[in-house]
């Protein structure tokens, strides 16, 4: 009966656009009967994208509406389904499991959770990441980008902090999990930025630590002087969050290191480029590059355009200033989803993958 139920919930995964693929090993199941009862799996199983009152989720699922409410919080608070303030009370709503449940599984995942993701990580990289659009967007570092291009906005880490009122940071997940298993990284693990359009929106939040502005913009700084690589959800409009990824744990950028799937990360629509005459070999810039698209030949860095995500970290990291960002030819470049609702609608058509009865 409970391996039933898990057989279910991942089913209804599934069928969110992102994704969450079946496996011939049954490690997937593994990790939903990890992070769900029977019970909070059965209620998920029923419950849609879009938020709803607990009273509607209580009916669809044939149960009283006290339990019902109390198991949603029990949920919401264990990170795995999301609640919104609304008119009249929480609305309670899915999530994919990336991005999603596992982000929020911060204050929860153990050594055997962390186990059971390494073990499904595969699949995700060449089931979820190969299909487009891309779930994660490159924002290339601000001050390596010429003065006279035009950015737009999604464009700008600063600008998406910038027209924000409330400000958190929380632990890098994929950090904790490597760590968890033996495989801990160098580089800072509080690092995620998340941001909101409202006043104390991370309050009662949990697993964030509450923010000024001021340090958000400190923490974007010292991730681009790690060399850490921005990235946030793959749309034009309603960021909520600011990643900033290294190779060695990054799930996406993994995608692209470990299992060449290029389109893992969504490539800014810039790319780096060596004036020869200035380029001294001393190789600043291919230690600094995540994705592995600088070599230096010959005494001189050269780019491999089809590798550059155009972050722009090895032109911050060039003493000689012989690298810049260039902006990508009009039939090259990359135009972003308007928002989330359009970005779903895309990849649900590539996956095949009627949507309607979950929103």
């Amino acid at each position: 009966m409970s391996q039933d139920i898990y057989t279910r919930l991942a089913k209804r995964l599934d069928t969110i656009p992102n994704g969450f693929p079946k496996t011939k090993s049954g490690v997937e199941l593994k990790l939903l009967a990890k992070m769900f009862t029977a019970g909070e799996a059965e209620l998920a199983c029923v419950m849609r994208l879009t938020p709803e009152a607990p009273e509607a989720i209580a009916q669809r699922a044939g149960r009283d509406l006290t339990s019902t409410k109390s198991l949603l919080m029990t949920m919401f608070g264990e990170g795995l389904i999301r609640g919104n303030a609304a008119e009249g009370g929480l609305r309670f709503g899915l999530m994919p499991f990336v991005v999603g449940i596992y982000e929020f599984q911060l204050g929860r995942i153990d050594a055997e959770e962390a186990r059971l993701v390494e073990e499904y990580g595969e699949t995700i990289a060449k089931e979820i990441m190969s299909v487009e659009p891309a779930l994660h967007l490159v924002i290339p570092v601000e001050k390596s980008i010429p003065f006279e291009v035009q950015v737009f906005p999604y464009e700008q880490a600063s600008q998406l902090l910038e027209n924000s009122k409330s400000f958190g940071v929380r632990k890098c997940i994929c950090r904790v999990q490597k760590s968890l298993i033996g495989k801990p990284c160098t580089h800072s693990t509080e690092t995620c930025l998340v941001f909101a359009p409202v006043e104390g929106a991370f309050r009662m939040a949990p697993d964030i630590r509450v923010i000024t502005k001021e340090e958000a913009f400190r923490i974007l700084r010292e991730s681009e002087e790690e060399g850490l690589v921005h990235s946030s959800a793959n749309v034009r409009e309603g960021h909520m969050y600011i990643c900033n990824c290294c190779s060695c744990c990054c799930a996406f950028m993994q995608g692209i290191r470990r299992f060449g799937i290029e389109n893992a990360f969504a490539k800014s629509d810039f790319f780096a480029e060596v004036n020869p005459e200035l380029c001294t070999g001393c190789e600043s810039c291919t230690g600094r590059c995540q994705f592995g698209a600088l070599a230096v030949t010959d005494g001189v860095s050269r780019v491999d355009r089809r590798r550059c995500a155009g972050c722009g970290l090895c032109v911050i990291a060039c003493p000689s200033q012989a690298l810049r960002l260039v902006r990508k030819l009009e039939g090259e470049r990359h135009i972003p989803p308007k928002d989330q609702k359009e970005w779903m609608v895309r990849r649900s058509k590539n996956r095949g993958v009627p949507i309607n009865e979950l929103l």
